[in-house]
């Protein structure tokens, strides 16, 4: 018989990355205390991860029962959201579960073979990964529920940006430029 303690950490496995803030804190409204954060969209397929995150959320359940009055309540927020039902507009949600993970600390940040990644351009909405994360009870201005922390990012394969295509400036300024209206000759 095992007396294995349930944890409220999890690594998941692959992983899409969305709104991606994880190299700079970012308020995310005027006046809040800027953050580390990023969308974790999780495939509805992927019933290991989502097993580890129920598993993770019921133990962080349990550790909020003493600043909650004593018991679980009815209306408690919890992190784990349909993508379906919640962003059936946007197609990179469609099929997938999401959590939105934030820090004060910034993220560790790696690739494939645990180098870190130094460069902000390499992790970016819409390129896979790995998270750890972190759930934990919160009892704030009357909100209660589960929140979800950011630990560490690790990137495995870049993706089509959900950010919308963008241009590089050697593309965009590469031709020769012809001042038809030279202002200063």
């Amino acid at each position: 018989m095992s007396n294995q303690v349930q944890t409220t950490k999890v690594v998941t496995g692959k992983i899409r990355m969305s709104y991606v803030n994880i190299f700079k804190p970012k308020a995310m409204n005027e006046g809040q205390e800027p953050k580390y954060s990023m969308s974790i969209l999780i495939p509805k397929t992927d019933k290991v991860t989502l097993g580890k995150i129920k598993k993770a959320i019921e133990a962080a359940k349990q550790t909020g029962i003493s600043s909650w009055g004593g018991k679980i309540p009815a209306n408690l927020r919890i992190p784990l959201r349909d993508g379906d039902a919640e962003r059936p507009e946007d197609e990179a949600y469609a099929g997938h579960y999401f959590i939105n993970a934030n820090s004060l600390q910034k993220p560790g940040i790696v690739d494939r073979d645990c180098v870190e990644i130094l460069d902000p351009t390499e992790v970016y909405s819409g390129c896979y990964g790995r998270a750890s994360i972190n759930f934990f009870p919160y009892n704030s201005n009357g909100n209660r529920g589960i929140g979800c922390g950011l630990q560490n990012v690790q990137k495995l394969a870049d993706g089509e940006s959900l950010g919308g295509a963008r241009a590089s400036a050697e593309s965009d300024f590469g031709d020769d430029f012809e001042d038809e209206d030279d202002l200063l000759g």
